[in-house]
């Protein structure tokens, strides 16, 4: 009589386990090389082949110890890596989406060479400046453009359907579908939604489009089997208490199914969200925005220092802008018209001319034609728009002389789209909070969509940004402007 080995089959938790750990040895491997590359690199750069020694000072003449910078940079090496593990910069929950692995990995760098910085005090010895001073940006650099490679590749697979979370939507249907088209509308948050079970099951056949309702709460088990899911998100259901809740997790817990249970809460973004464990319940305490302080003051000098360094590189670009604009049609090189800002202040924002003269004139003639999005005024193929303020407009080379309004204070390079005073008028309560903080160059909207974005989209944008800035998302969107600026997207 003959055996045959079965084959084993995967649970999709396994398999989920599985491309996960997979990652994140390729993210392991990936921080080791770029640590590598980056302190002995330093090393030859500041040193060459010479191997000088780093001197110890002792008590007196003769030196404590004379250590060898092949020694340092092996030190450093362990200890950078070793960082990079304990603040968790590889964790399964946050690698691929969001700003939380990119703050990580620059605490975790900040923190190794702030301790070799007081181990150097400590001991009396000078390390060499241009050692750690090549080290530590081209290290840090290279840790997140490498994460960033990995996350695009990631983002690729995805796209394709692999390294995905399959996951049911468990609760209420509108709470379901709220959740649903959250999750539909980022698009690479790696969760896959392939079905819901509700409170009645059945009627209507789905929550969402391509989201199909698979049975009521009691199907569960014979949901994940079928589908093959490893996610449940519990979206809420009045109708199972506490103690459902509890056997729910021991239920999930037998197939290691993993179980995310999602807040009624929206567009608030993980820095204001913390967790706050109170009398064995799992509470959520969300900090509120926050308009002045230290936060505003660090956007402010990042505004003032990096809009006079672009100013000063791009006047060459200025004027043979000027000059082409002067040629195309009669009338100055630049427009100022008139928007309103922080709180509501109103000022004049300039930008190169991409119209006729008489354009405002004929805006009214024009009204009925537009492309915009109920409240703004957009035409595809204006009429009004001069060749070369096609181009302008077509890479936002228009906006440029904005950056003379951030230096005044009236702008900041990231932030809501300044407004019209004809368009604040149509302004209810949610929209009015757009003028709490000052207007941007660029903001959310510039990177998603432009404008093709609906009215209630550019709004639900803005008040994200208004509430959850920073400056790490700052210099997400400039970046993200620049490559939706280069591709033309959503520009007319």
């Amino acid at each position: 009589m003959t055996l045959t080995r079965q084959p084993q089959t995967i649970t999709p938790a396994e398999a989920v386990a599985e491309w996960q750990r997979a990652y994140a040895k390729r993210l392991l491997i990936t921080d080791l090389a770029v640590i590598v590359f980056a302190v002995y690199g330093s090393q030859f750069i500041r040193f060459g082949t010479s191997g000088e020694p780093l001197l110890i000072p002792g008590a007196g003449e003769e030196p404590l110890a004379i250590v060898s910078y092949a020694v340092v940079s092996a030190v450093l090496v362990v200890g950078w890596f070793l960082s990079l593990s304990i603040f968790a910069t590889r964790d399964r929950t946050i690698i691929g989406a969001g700003t939380a692995e990119y703050r990580r990995i620059a605490d975790a760098t900040v923190r190794v060479f702030a301790a070799l910085a007081v181990l150097a005090f400590l001991l009396r010895s000078e390390i060499g400046r241009a050692y750690v001073l090549v080290a530590f940006p081209v290290g840090l650099t290279l840790l997140v453009a490498g994460r960033w490679a990995w996350r695009k590749w990631l983002t690729r697979q995805r796209r394709a359907g692999r390294y995905v979370h399959r996951a049911i939507l468990m609760g209420e249907r509108l709470k379901s579908a709220h959740v649903a088209a959250q999750i539909a509308r980022d698009g690479v948050t790696g969760i896959e939604i392939v079905g819901a079970v509700t409170e009645h099951g059945g009627s209507p056949d789905q929550i969402a489009p391509g989201i199909p309702v698979l049975g009521d709460y009691s199907a569960l088990d014979r949901v994940l089997q079928t589908v093959e899911a490893d996610t449940v998100v519990f979206t809420g259901a009045d109708t199972i208490d506490p103690r459902g809740m509890r056997e729910l997790g021991w239920q999930l817990e037998r197939s290691s199914t993993t179980l995310v249970v999602a807040p009624a809460l929206t567009d608030v973004a993980g820095p204001r969200i913390h967790a706050r464990p109170v009398a064995g319940l799992p509470l959520i305490q969300v900090d509120y925005p926050a308009f002045t302080g230290q936060k505003y003051v660090t956007k402010r000098a990042f505004d003032l220092v990096v809009g006079t360094a672009l100013l000063v590189l791009l006047s060459p670009v200025f004027l043979l802008i000027a000059i082409a604009v002067r040629r195309d049609s009669p009338g100055p090189a630049m427009f100022s018209q008139e928007r309103v800002g922080l709180n509501g202040e109103r000022f004049h924002m300039v930008k190169f001319r991409s119209m006729v003269i008489d354009a405002e004139a004929q805006l009214p003639a024009l009204a009925a034609r537009t492309d915009g999005n109920g409240v703004l005024f957009k035409m595809r193929n204006d009429p009004r728009v001069t060749r070369i303020g096609a181009v302008l407009r077509r890479y936002s080379l228009d906006e440029l002389p904005q950056l003379i309004n951030v230096l005044r204070g009236e702008m900041s390079l990231v932030g809501p789209r300044p407004p019209l005073a004809s368009e604040v008028v149509f302004y209810d309560d949610w929209a009015r909070r757009r003028l709490l903080v000052r207007p941007g160059m660029t903001g959310l909207w510039q990177t998603q969509g432009r404008s093709d974005l609906s009215w209630d989209d550019s709004v639900r944008l803005d008040l994200y940004y208004v509430e959850n800035w920073s400056l790490t998302g700052d210099l997400v969107i400039l970046y993200r402007t620049a490559r939706a600026v280069l591709r033309a997207q959503g520009a007319y």
